[in-house]
């Protein structure tokens, strides 16, 4: 299987799914009120290559993902644009749905929107109250925090820490406690409500999750992700909703947080102007350069994006591309099997690497080895078709994890009859050894922007 490290025990452990080879999972998806940014994409993007790697191995992984549609950063998008709250955030939705599309990210069993499981949120919030674990006051019902024991083991924060919180925590002057938190929030005046037992409201934040997870799932499961900002409050607070409602610990065996994005060095924020959606990338990128970007790097750890960490990552494509073009064109049947030795030994640092922790980055180094240790093979004729035709099959099984090899990869140009003329001009000339007016046609070729390959199986054009 895989050891991943777990943010409940503060160490490497494997995941062991609790019914045989099937694999349960609920990661936090977005707030529906804006587009999607690159932090998103950095999450999503990780457990996108987890699932596709824990499929791989045989495993059945049903991947959930909620939708919050309903909160008070939508309410407030909705009054400023004089929109619907729900229609907006059906709306941001589905750009979710859509760049989730782009990025190859098709590997989520069921997105839940939050507005779906009101009667089920309702149910948790009286069983709550009825066993003492919740209190009304004039704006709602609250989660008294202090009544749940084992507040804090996941992020090892007390309950003196909620000011500090990264993620939305319930301001209310006369709450019990500064860290308890909304369950369920009544509606001013012309808000969007829902019937109750305390009045017409709409759920607090944090319920959502475990409302849905409890029908979808269970009371417990085996593996929650999300970003590191919602470690606290709000991964906490799920732990002691369901836990006090079940009575049942782990809520979650394992927990997988995704390390944060900066951009160059600076928090994402519009206020900074370094704001970067997914869809502002793309439209200078790619979807491909992006997967290959963030899976560059590990997942526990923070990414510092750039322009010069783009531009790597596109040059590193390119080698990648080169690569494949070559094997792809290999006809040689020369018996050798000089190539057997150096794919070996990425196949086993590949898959070794996934299984220890998830390093898609020594996965990725591996297969960069490959490249360098198979690139002479080519012009020294090593390399024959049962080779070349034996690593794509090994990288195109590496792809149906990693999904940046093939997948967005660009068809091959073909050059121009032309250009086409003027290399086999280039080759007679070598062939008469007349080496000055090959590399006349050489330059001439260069000039209007293609690149002369010669290779073990003839000369190959590439487009510069």
């Amino acid at each position: 299987m895989m050891r991943a490290y777990n943010s409940l025990t503060k160490k490497k452990e494997e995941i062991k799914p609790g019914q045989g080879k099937k694999i349960k999972l609920f990661v936090c998806g977005p707030t529906a009120y804006d587009f999607s940014h690159l932090g998103h994409a950095r999450t999503y993007i990780v457990f996108d290559a987890m699932v596709r790697y824990w499929r791989s191995l045989g495993f059945g992984v049903f991947y959930l993902q909620n939708i919050t549609d309903i909160d008070d950063k939508i309410i407030q998008r909705a009054t400023e644009q004089g929109q619907d709250p729900l229609t907006l955030a059906d709306t941001f939705a589905e750009y979710y749905f859509e760049d989730m599309e782009v990025l190859g990210i098709r590997s989520v069993s069921k997105y839940a929107k939050a507005t779906n499981y009101i009667q089920e949120i309702i149910s948790q919030v009286q069983r709550l109250e009825e066993q003492g674990y919740a209190y009304r006051i004039e704006d709602g019902v609250y989660y008294d925090v202090t009544k749940f024991k084992g507040y804090g083991k996941l992020s090892g924060r007390t309950t003196e820490g909620a000011e500090d919180a990264v993620s939305r925590i319930d301001e209310s002057i006369t709450k019990r406690h500064k860290a308890d938190f909304a369950l369920w929030k009544l509606s001013k005046e012309d808000e969007l409500a829902w019937t109750s037992p305390w009045g017409d409201g709409r759920p607090g934040w944090h319920i959502e999750d475990t409302a849905i997870t409890e029908k979808e799932l269970g009371e417990q499961y085996d593996v929650h992700g999300g970003a590191r900002d919602l470690l606290f409050p709000h991964h906490e607070a799920e732990i002691a909703q369901m836990e006090a409602l079940s009575g049942k610990a782990p809520l979650v065996k394992h927990w997988i947080h995704t390390g944060l994005l900066t951009v160059e060095e600076e928090k994402m924020a519009k206020s900074q102007g370094n704001f970067i959606t997914i869809r502002e990338f793309i439209e200078e990128y790619s979807a491909r350069a992006m997967r290959f970007l963030i899976l560059s790097s590990h997942w526990h750890s923070p990414i510092d994006y750039s322009t010069a960490l783009v531009q790597q990552t596109e040059q590193d494509l390119k080698r990648i591309d080169e690569f494949l073009s070559k094997l792809e064109s290999v006809e040689s049947s020369n018996r050798t099997n000089a190539w057997q030795k150096p794919l070996k030994r990425s196949e086993k640092e590949f898959w070794a690497a996934l299984e220890d922790d998830f390093h898609t980055p020594k996965a990725i180094a591996s297969l960069f080895n490959l490249i360098r240790s198979v690139n002479p093979l080519f012009s020294n004729n090593e390399l024959n078709k049962e080779g070349a035709q034996t690593i794509l099959a090994f990288l195109q099984k590496a792809d149906e994890v990693l999904s940046f090899l093939f997948w967005g990869r660009e068809e091959t140009e073909e050059a121009p009859q032309e250009i086409q003329t003027l290399l086999e001009e280039r080759e007679q000339a070598r062939a008469l050894n007349d080496w000055s007016k090959a590399d006349e046609l050489r330059d001439r070729i260069a000039k209007v922007g293609w690149q002369i390959d010669d290779t073990s199986d003839g000369p190959r054009l590439k487009k510069q």
